[in-house]
């Protein structure tokens, strides 16, 4: 599969006229439990050449490259300027593929240097928002009742997890499901609860609609009523974007 993955960027890059930049694996692979048939959720940075960023276009250039999924293979890429401006808002996707375990590939030190500055950009209430959001939706619309969809668990529960990290002041979150686990989770009923579950679903069951879980519905209630009553600074940092314009020039410059 890696050198599927590994073909099928160097085709994008010939077919699209551009360099990829970095590539890693995101979703259910990187956060450490995938199921036997999981897509290879494959997200890439890439940059086209000088003179297409120096165009006029009288139409909006798409800053976006995906391919549908095939044979369980899904890839998607942003134009760096899309990654810097998102950097800027400390989007938590792309926080999560700078910090992927699973790197396919990387040229031109961009993802380090986008490391460089996540302190410059890294907003803990853009990112609590980001996952409160996720954390919600997913519930409702999967989780009440007494029969759930038991494979969404972990689309709360990580969120969730990703929620009391940040209010610890740790920092950027993790992209490792276990890490939060084994860091924040002491109500050892609820522990052996998640690890149970990451088991099924390692083993390659199908984890559709069963009962509820007990010891994990009462901690995602818990957390979501807490969660409605805290109280959170909605204060976001105004950063300075010429660190990012001096990045972008940098990578054009020693990409082409």
């Amino acid at each position: 599969m890696h050198e599927r993955i590994t073909t099928a960027l160097h085709t994008i890059a010939q077919d699209e006229d551009v360099r990829v930049l970095y590539a890693c694996e995101s979703g259910s692979r990187a956060w450490g439990f995938p199921s036997r048939d999981s897509d290879y959720d494959v997200r890439f940075i890439y940059v086209r050449r000088p003179e297409w960023y120096l165009s006029i276009n009288l139409e909006h250039e798409r800053d976006v490259i995906e391919r549908p999924i095939s044979e369980q293979l899904d890839l998607s890429g942003w134009d760096p300027r899309k990654a810097l401006q998102l950097l800027r808002k400390s989007n938590p996707p792309l926080l999560e593929w700078l910090n992927s375990p699973i790197v396919y590939l990387e040229a031109a030190d961009i993802a380090a240097q986008l490391r460089a500055l996540l302190p410059v950009y890294y907003s803990p209430v853009a990112c609590l928002f980001h996952y409160l959001h996720m954390a919600r939706g997913n519930y409702r619309d999967y989780l009440q009742g007494e029969i759930v969809w038991i494979k969404k668990y972990f689309y709360v529960l990580r969120p969730l997890l990703a929620i009391q990290w940040i209010e610890a002041g740790r920092g950027v979150v993790p992209v490792e499901f276990q890490v939060l686990v084994d860091t924040l989770v002491e109500d050892e009923a609820l522990r052996q609860a998640i690890d149970q579950l990451l088991k099924r679903k390692r083993a390659g069951e199908e984890l559709d609609r069963e009962p509820m879980i007990p010891a994990i519905s009462a901690f995602i209630v818990s957390e979501l009523a807490r969660l409605e009553t805290a109280s959170i600074d909605h204060r976001r940092s105004g950063a300075d974007i010429e660190q990012l314009n001096q990045l972008f020039r940098a990578v054009l410059a020693a990409v082409w």
